[in-house]
């Protein structure tokens, strides 16, 4: 009779539903907290940023002019004059020269060369600049504008002239916001049934942007 008792097979016990709805409340949980951990710091500057975009025209700002003037070296210029015209980097050594003397990183932008000049805009946020180089004399022109630190978080915020990494760092700054959201829809629905305005409050959340866009945006 033992030996019977041990051959006999073994039931698995299915999981309960209210097992199942613990381990899905638990994960969400896990990465509601996750997601907004690595996005809050992003969140409250665009959120802040949103409001001083929305209101820029509000915000003044003098913007501080930075002008700077050089004269590049016999033979350096000899090789300028002796480049054909079009859109191509400026030579390193050239570049070297610049970071120098001016203080400017150029070995990355693209120059205008032209019959008589070299001009390269080196745009960046919160401000511009641009720098203009004589072909024939070799006279050195560089001007930067700075329009303030609102400014510099507002082009942040939309991403002007940030180049690549901060590119990447929005893409993965909305990835974990998209996370956020979604888990923390999930665990509406885990808590709607004991909070019978969670769905009202949710519906208003989305009617109101979309009548203010039908009614008042043309």
């Amino acid at each position: 009779m033992a030996m019977a008792a041990t051959l006999e097979p073994k039931v698995e016990q299915k999981k309960s539903p209210s097992h199942s709805r613990a381990f899905w409340m638990k994960q969400m949980r896990v990465w509601h907290w996750v997601s907004s951990a690595v996005s809050l710091i992003g969140m409250l500057l665009f959120a802040i940023t949103g409001i001083t975009l929305n209101h820029a025209s509000a915000i003044s700002a003098q913007p501080a002019i930075t002008k700077k003037e050089a004269k590049v070296p016999e033979p350096l210029l000899s090789s300028l004059k002796s480049q054909s015209e079009g859109k191509r980097l400026l030579a390193p050594e050239l570049s070297n020269w610049l970071d120098d003397s001016l203080g400017i990183s150029t070995s990355s932008a693209e120059a205008e060369w032209s019959d008589t000049e070299i001009y390269v805009s080196l745009p960046r946020p919160g401000g511009d600049s641009w720098l203009n180089i004589n072909r024939g004399t070799g006279a050195v022109q560089y001007e930067r504008t700075d329009r303030g630190w609102i400014s510099y978080l507002n082009d942040l915020h939309k991403g002007r002239h940030t180049g690549a990494a901060w590119s990447w760092f929005l893409d993965i700054f909305a990835g974990a916001c998209v996370v956020f959201c979604l888990t923390g829809l999930v665990l509406l629905q885990l808590h709607a049934g004991h909070r019978p305005a969670t769905w009202p409050v949710v519906a208003l959340g989305l009617a109101i942007p979309l009548i203010l866009a039908m009614v008042f945006i043309h």
